[in-house]
């Protein structure tokens, strides 16, 4: 096997085990649920004195919907049940993408075991590991792509002229330093994330076949921004409130973004 077909097997095996090696039960908590003639008041305290939002309702011995607190007023437990959506409900098995976009729908997400609600993914869930290894690993693996996008169609570091001043010489003091410690870089190694995906979207056409429509100019903020996403990432920061939206969107392109590239 040629060494860019290996290389190439190599990320499409990697990119397997981020896609599906984390399940959607690795993030989600057991859901708490209540008999729909239990009294709202009740439900309600019980909610509170817990810090949740939400709550299960039982009919006939079956989770059969949902009540929210806030809604939870008086009356039964059953009289506020609110029927799951299809885009609510995910297996157990379900790879974490899959969560991650039914919250995108609606800021939460129940997960089946054996068919039946049975758990729940909030967005406090993403600041869990499993969340940040899965995001971690699909941006550097993002990154690896994008860095032989650009060896690809820019061969002999022909992308050079196309860099800051700045940013070149960071990047050839990196590969220098890194030569000192006795390992060998590619220039293009040693570009940050954004100008890899700079010089990448320089290649006519490329940005309109990730996300048709979109301009090359409103791609390059989408690329910085996951930069941003995978330096807090890298350095333990609470993330999920600021880039809640990013990572829907981020989650939902990736799969067709790694393709193209």
């Amino acid at each position: 096997m040629a060494l860019a077909s290996r290389a190439e097997a190599s990320r499409r095996r990697l990119r397997r085990v981020f896609l599906e090696g984390f399940v959607a039960l690795d993030v989600a908590e057991p859901l708490v649920s209540f008999d729909a003639e239990r009294p709202a008041a009740e439900v309600r305290a019980f909610l509170q004195a817990h810090d949740f939002d939400r709550a299960g309702v039982r009919r006939d011995g079956q989770v059969a919907g949902y009540a929210d607190r806030i809604a939870l007023t008086g009356g039964r437990c059953g009289d506020h049940l609110v029927a799951f959506a299809p885009d609510d409900l995910v297996p157990d098995t379900a790879p974490l993408l899959e969560a991650i976009q039914s919250l995108g729908v609606n800021q939460r997400c129940f997960v089946t075991v054996l068919g039946r609600p049975a758990a729940i993914v909030t967005l406090q869930d993403l600041e869990k590991p499993p969340v940040r290894m899965y995001l971690f690993g699909m941006i550097t693996l993002l990154e690896m792509v994008l860095a032989r996008t650009v060896d690809d169609a820019f061969p002999a570091e022909t992308f050079r002229p196309l860099l800051a001043p700045g940013r070149l010489a960071k990047a050839e003091a990196l590969r220098e330093e890194r030569r000192r410690r006795g390992v060998e870089s590619r220039l293009v190694d040693c570009l940050q994330f954004a100008d890899k995906g700079q010089l990448a979207l320089r290649i006519p056409g490329l940005a309109d076949r990730i996300d048709p429509g979109t301009s090359r100019k409103a791609a390059l903020r989408a690329l910085k921004e996951l930069e941003s996403l995978r330096n807090d990432l890298a350095h333990a920061q609470e993330f999920v409130a600021d880039a809640f939206e990013r990572i829907v969107v981020f989650t939902g392109r990736l799969d067709r973004l790694l393709e193209t590239l």
